[in-house]
């Protein structure tokens, strides 16, 4: 999968962008400030729907612009795709092959991508929502039964700790609907669940021997899914788990009235990693946390490609200055001659690598974009 052009119009800081994309590694240079994290993350956008950066969407138009649009040509081994991404203040289109898609959960998956930024070496060390948010984007983008269980569930937990909040308010006494909505609930909590066990047991696979090849063998990584829906462990079918979960929703059902918000689910599910047995976020090193957070983003392109045939187009922004030279050779080399790379940098001084050979350099000022 490669991305041989993109136009942007309106789009943050840019008012015209017209960019033909080299099919390897495509450097963009500038000071801070300047847009080359915008132009990232349109191409971020243009794959997912949303950015990275924000939930408002308005922030993404230019100022004193009505719109702003992304266009992407894709080049596949079986041909090509173009795909387009309409921004208005009023909300999003978003057309594959020139034909307007019904529902965005249409769209996502046409384009893949894995984006590495600074903020995600808190993937090991942030909050438990980084890490669900990573889950779902990547989980999102290969499956589309994923993405709409996931937002059938988003859109019942919203219900239910609405009715749980009046519930509280004793603004209602009837919970004939709660029991209505746990049924609903259950049956997306559980098949959410399971999928993220899957996705971070297939990752764990192809984590661990990367993770062991940066340290030498010095260092093993294990990955640990922990939902806050505790399944049992004994196998079960899926009607089985659905009974269990709202046997457990049943049962809590009074405290969860006392707080007016769900206290289990999915959106409180979380993700451990272990080097040499020992928990990384509590107990490892800066440097072990920034393996571990390499490891799963190279892990992340190997099984986006088992995934889907194709490999995901990997976005830098502004991560090799913050790995040091054997990290950052041991990421260049495993991407060299396979994924097409977007960098944004300040400076190409101190990136010594035969990568770098083959590398269309960009030069970006105050929204301008020179070869």
């Amino acid at each position: 999968m490669k991305l041989t052009t993109l136009q942007l119009e309106n789009y943050r800081n840019y008012a015209q962008v017209d960019l033909a994309c080299h099919p390897e590694v495509n450097i963009l240079i500038g000071e801070n400030a300047q847009g080359k994290t915008n132009l990232l993350e349109s191409i971020y956008t243009l794959a997912l729907a949303k950015s990275h950066r924000t939930t408002n969407d308005r922030e993404l138009i230019r100022f004193d612009a009505e719109y702003a649009k992304i266009e992407g040509e894709l080049s596949f081994r079986h041909g090509h795709m173009p795909l387009t991404m309409f921004i208005t203040k009023k909300g999003k289109k978003a057309k594959v092959n020139h034909l307007e898609q019904s529902r965005l959960t249409q769209y996502i998956g046409h384009l893949n991508v894995v984006l590495f930024a600074p903020e995600d070496l808190n993937i090991v060390k942030g909050a438990p929502q980084v890490r669900r948010r990573f889950i779902d984007m990547e989980l999102g983008q290969i499956s589309s039964l994923y993405l709409n269980d996931l937002s059938q569930y988003q859109r019942i937990l919203k219900q239910r700790n609405h009715y749980l909040k009046q519930l509280q308010l004793k603004q209602q006494k009837d919970t004939t609907m709660l029991e209505v909505l746990n049924q609903q609930f259950a049956t997306y909590a559980v098949k959410v669940t399971l999928r993220r066990q899957q996705f971070i047991a297939e990752l764990e696979t192809l984590a661990a021997p990367i993770h062991s090849g940066i340290t030498n063998g010095k260092e093993r990584l294990t990955l640990q899914y922990m939902p806050s829906i505790k399944l049992q462990d004994t196998p079960q079918d899926e009607e089985g788990l659905i009974n269990d979960v709202f046997e457990s929703l049943q049962a809590s059902l009074k405290k969860e009235i006392e707080r007016g918000v769900s206290m289990q689910g999915p959106h409180r599910d979380d993700l451990g990693f272990q080097v040499n047995e020992m928990d990384a976020q509590t107990f490892g090193s800066q440097g072990q946390q920034r393996t571990t957070a390499l490891s799963i983003k190279l892990a992340e392109i190997e099984l986006m490609h088992q995934e889907v045939g194709e490999y995901p187009i990997l976005l830098l922004d502004d991560v090799l200055s913050e790995l040091d030279d054997s990290r950052q050779t041991h990421l260049l080399s495993t991407i060299q001659h396979k994924v097409q790379t977007f960098v944004t940098t300040t400076s190409v001084d101190g990136i010594d690598h035969e990568i770098m050979k083959d590398a269309k350099i960009y030069r970006i000022a105050e929204g301008n974009i020179k070869k």
